[in-house]
């Protein structure tokens, strides 16, 4: 890769990092939640995400030099480091945990690939998962240049493959009765369906974090967010409305985490499992490898300016290599331990809370109506999908719920102990000094 890079490259990272969990690793979920008008959670997603978008860029645009949306929130709430550091933490976990989602599901279609699910009675889908985070770690231990050479590669063949299934699909199903969008069910379904679907989003806010490796920042990223959310919501639809019609939402709900694969059988047979399955294996391995490259070298910089553990610092390394490790090992164990539900909720919390808190940040920074509308229907509809979510979970899955409550419960736990260590060692020091004068 180039030392700066320009609005194609931009636009393949940022869809490199979405187009993975949106498609491969949570459409399953979003399916059995709103069934054949999953394509509908996914439009509602996507003008949440474009509002996002707009919200982060206005933002990016009042600063002097461009910034990364921790630094919004620091240049927004007067220099308030804590606020910023909270962020930045949230951010990190939001990743580990979409890492965790594409490698869950690339574990998944390994194993209906190769037809091999246990060794010994024992699945070895966890086992795939986590060492496929650990190749990836490897691989951009290595460098940026190795990891965006690959990065080029497996985009492509992932558009390809899928733009295939699509054009094929609808093509299928318009000359065997029709495709059915579903209208005649609306309901609460795509709505909450959308907000399970919001990590699907998540990818194009990884180029505000490198801009100064961006040629023209400004005018590159601006052009190459909306361009991604566009293409990856227009592609989103397509796919949703073959797979749920040609699958079927029982097919879908048994076979979650390949319901694309098996959306091709009809028209394709099993030469198109097979090409939805090695599809899969590069969009989510794509999205690892884009989400990796870029939180790592974020959680270097947080590390820099103290929201991060010093530990974390590497003495003299190029490559971030302490926090490519740290983020493996935990994006790992979380694809290891965890289930595809639990997972894919706890990342679209995550997302659902940064997007809409900073789309309040750009409505208070409005000049005028035109400035306000937007970050108002981001702020508005990032409240109501986070408690949509929640509501969700507690109805339907109540042990997804607390696991997911209990994950956000520690990350909040972790975060506010580090950001105020220093009160609470000083707290601790008066006491022991009480304890010591009263002996």
């Amino acid at each position: 890769m180039s030392d700066e890079v320009g609005l194609p490259e931009a636009v393949s990272m940022a869809i490199g990092g979405m187009v993975g969990g949106g498609i491969f690793a949570v459409l399953g979920v979003v399916a059995g939640a709103a069934g054949t008008l999953a394509w509908a959670a996914f439009v509602v997603a996507g003008v949440l995400a474009a509002c996002a978008g707009y919200s982060l860029l206005r933002l990016n645009g009042l600063c002097a030099s461009p910034r990364s949306p921790v630094g919004y929130v620091e240049r927004f709430t007067d220099d308030n480091t804590t606020l910023a550091g909270v962020v930045g933490w949230t951010f990190v976990f939001g990743y580990v945990g979409t890492m965790a989602m594409y490698a869950y599901a690339f574990g998944g279609y390994f194993v209906e690939l190769t037809g091999v699910s246990t060794v010994a009675s024992v699945s070895i889908q966890p086992f795939v998962s986590a060492l496929t985070v650990a190749a990836f770690v490897s691989l951009n231990v290595f460098g940026a240049h190795a990891s965006g050479r690959a990065e080029d590669v497996l985009v492509g063949l992932k558009v390809a493959i899928l733009l295939v299934f699509g054009v094929g699909g609808v093509a299928y199903g318009a000359t065997h009765g029709g495709l059915s969008f579903g209208l005649s069910n609306l309901g609460i379904g795509p709505l909450v369906a959308a907000a399970v679907s919001f990590v699907a989003f998540e990818g194009w806010e990884l180029l505000l974090f490198d801009q100064e490796n961006i040629a023209d920042p400004r005018e590159t990223v601006r052009k190459a967010i909306y361009i991604s959310i566009a293409g990856a919501t227009g592609l989103y639809i397509m796919v949703a409305l073959v797979t749920t019609n040609l699958a079927g939402i029982d097919a879908i709900q048994q076979h979650a985490e390949t319901a694309l694969a098996v959306a091709a059988r009809p028209f394709l047979g099993q030469a198109g499992f097979v090409l939805i399955s090695v599809a899969a294996l590069f969009s989510t391995g794509s999205a690892i490898n884009a989400t990796l490259f870029s939180s790592a070298r974020l959680s270097k910089r947080l590390v820099a300016d103290d929201l991060l553990p010093s530990r974390l610092r590497d003495a003299s390394a190029d490559e971030p290599v302490r926090p490519l490790a740290t983020l493996g090992v935990l994006a790992a164990g979380f694809a290891f331990l965890g289930s595809l539900d639990a997972i894919s909720s706890f990342a679209s919390l995550a997302f659902i809370s940064i997007f809409g808190g900073l789309s309040f940040l750009a409505f208070r920074e409005r000049e005028d109506l035109a400035t306000a509308v937007i970050p108002a229907v981001g702020t508005v509809g990032g409240v109501s999908s986070a408690a949509a979510l929640l509501w969700h979970l507690f109805d339907a899955e109540r042990g997804t719920f607390w696991t997911v409550l209990a994950l956000a419960v520690v990350v909040v736990g972790v975060e506010v102990l580090y950001f105020e260590r220093e009160s609470i060692a000083s707290e601790v020091r008066s006491a022991e000094r009480r304890v010591e004068n009263e002996l």
